[in-house]
């Protein structure tokens, strides 16, 4: 079966290892319509799962036999699996895209966070329902309401940390498991002010990124390269504000803390902070923030990695090389 390098291989439902035959549910990764050399046309096709991916080719191409094929669909595939120039190439027989009596799920073939973004998402709006100050619980609730679609799917980063379908979601629920285990730790701590900031710390990286269906970004957004989700996030949250019901305003302070805490969370201007963290909550939540990114980009460096081995540089980290210890799991 095809597998990507060092990966799996991909998930096919059926498989006929005698005659190479195979039927199963895919991604499609790239596609190109092409012409052979007697003017034929064709599809040249990558197709993945969650275990790999593999070339494709459904020759003889017509468009009213076949349907269309995009990029990042998801299709249910028959064909023969061969070896071509020492790489797998699968012979496209039968394709179609998937339906919804399918049942099939995007974060089967691409990587995605360890927990259903739905999930995570109910945990994060249960936590703001608790909150004591009620202008700040009314402002939070109604972005993650307004958000929520594009949440349960959007990747935390382009190509550094969480960079996986649910992985804003993901990276976000870290930080605040790790902020309430601060608050309870240190009483001082204004425990609503500091979840709250935590939750939309990174919100407006649902305008940085340019994300399909997927949930894997492609680049980024002209607002992303122009303005960056911390002035854009800052800017954003003074809109919804100003939205919120006269009898339960938030105070002028509480905003400009808020915005402060999301300008600053990087920690050091060299990372892109607008400016230093200057109050205790904004300090906690550029803290955390770094430790859970390096905690993340360490273990996804660490993929594959055999005890008594290092790691490749990681760039993010001072090209540092990472050793997992003897005895410890792969």
């Amino acid at each position: 079966m095809p597998a990507a390098e060092g990966g799996e291989p991909m998930n096919f439902t059926c498989v006929n290892n005698s005659t190479g035959a195979l039927e199963g549910f895919c991604l499609v990764k790239a596609v190109e319509q092409k012409t052979n050399v007697k003017g034929q046309a064709f599809l040249d096709l990558t197709l993945m799962d969650a275990g790999g991916e593999v070339n494709g080719k459904l020759w003889d191409y017509r468009p009213e036999l076949h349907g269309t094929v995009n990029m990042n669909d998801l299709v249910k595939v028959r064909g023969t699996l061969s070896v071509y120039n020492g790489q797998d190439q699968l012979r496209v027989e039968r394709l179609r895209r998937v339906t919804e009596k399918d049942a099939v799920r995007m974060e089967d073939f691409v990587p995605s966070a360890p927990q259903p973004g739905e999930e995570m998402f109910l945990e994060i709006r249960e936590t703001v329902e608790g909150f004591s100050n009620e202008p700040l619980k009314l402002l939070v609730l109604s972005i993650l309401d307004e958000k929520e679609d594009i949440l349960l799917y959007w990747p935390g980063a382009f190509r550094l940390h969480h960079a996986v379908r649910s992985g804003l979601l993901w990276h976000t629920l870290s930080i605040l498991k790790l902020a309430q285990a601060v608050a309870a730790l240190y009483p001082q701590v204004n425990a609503d002010l500091l979840f709250a900031g935590v939750i939309l710390h990174d919100i407006d990286k649902t305008n940085e990124y340019d994300v399909p269906a997927t949930g894997l970004a492609m680049g980024y957004t002209l607002k992303g390269n122009l303005v960056g989700h911390l002035v854009g996030g800052a800017a954003y949250i003074a809109q919804k504000a100003a939205c919120l019901p006269e009898e339960a305003p938030l105070p002028r302070e509480t905003l400009l803390l808020l915005q402060h805490m999301l300008i600053s969370h990087h920690g050091e201007p060299e990372f892109g902070a607008a400016m230093r963290p200057l109050f205790l909550e904004a300090e906690i939540l550029a803290e955390l923030d770094l430790m859970d990114a390096r905690v993340n980009e360490i273990e996804t460096a660490m993929q594959g990695v055999q005890p008594g081995e290092f790691s490749n540089k990681i760039w993010a980290l001072d090209n540092r090389k990472f050793y997992r210890a003897k005895g410890a799991q792969p």
